[in-house]
C-alpha cells in the first residue's frame, strides 16, 4: 500500500503503516541490530542507541555520516535525522503480532525525495519478507514504487 502524504505548514509528511504477524522485539530487531538491518538496507547502520546518539549511513569510500537520533525509546520509537529531513519509525504491540509505522518529515520535494520515498517503501516490503522469510525482488519492485510516488507526488509540484 502506497503512503499517505500531507502537505504541512514546515514541508510533507509521509506516512506508511503495516501490520505484521512479528512481535514488536522481531521487528524492532530489524531496526537496531547491525546484523539484520545490513539486510534490508546496506548502508544504514546502528550507532549510538540514545536520544542524542546516532546512527550511521556509510558508503565505502563515499559517504560516512552520522545521523542523530531525535527520539529513542527502545521497543517503540526511533526518530533520527535523514539529511535534514526526518525518519521515524514507531511500534505498536498489536494483538499477536504488531503495528510497524514509518513516518518521513520532508522538507522539500525533490527528485532524491522521489527515490527516497520508493526506497523507504521497499525497505518496508524487504523487512517483511525477511520477517516471513519469504524472497523479494527489489530493483523490480523499486522501479515499480518509484513510479507510483513520482506520480503521487506531482499533485504537490
Amino acid at each position: 500500500m502506497i503512503a499517505d502524504i500531507k502537505k504541512t505548514d514546515d514541508g510533507y509528511l509521509v506516512k506508511w503503516e503495516r501490520n505484521l504477524n512479528h512481535s514488536v522485539d522481531a521487528v524492532w530487531a530489524m531496526l537496531t541490530d547491525n546484523n539484520k538491518l545490513e539486510k534490508w538496507f546496506e548502508e544504514l547502520r546502528a550507532g549510538d542507541l540514545r536520544q542524542g546518539g546516532f546512527m550511521k549511513f556509510y558508503v565505502p569510500d563515499v559517504m560516512d555520516e552520522k545521523l542523530e537520533i531525535m527520539e529513542y525509546e527502545p521497543n517503540s520509537v526511533l526518530e533520527f535525522d535523514w539529511f535534514g529531513d526526518v525518519i521515524r519509525f514507531e511500534l505498536h504491540p498489536e494483538n499477536e503480532g504488531s503495528v510497524l509505522i514509518l513516518i518521513e518529515k520532508v522538507k522539500t520535494i525533490t527528485e532524491q525525495t522521489k527515490k527516497d520515498l520508493a526506497g523507504w517503501h521497499v525497505c518496508l516490503d524487504v523487512i517483511i519478507a525477511l520477517l516471513d522469510g519469504e524472497p523479494i525482488q527489489r530493483d523490480d519492485e523499486w522501479k515499480y514504487w518509484f513510479e507510483q510516488y513520482t506520480e503521487k507526488l506531482e499533485v504537490f509540484e
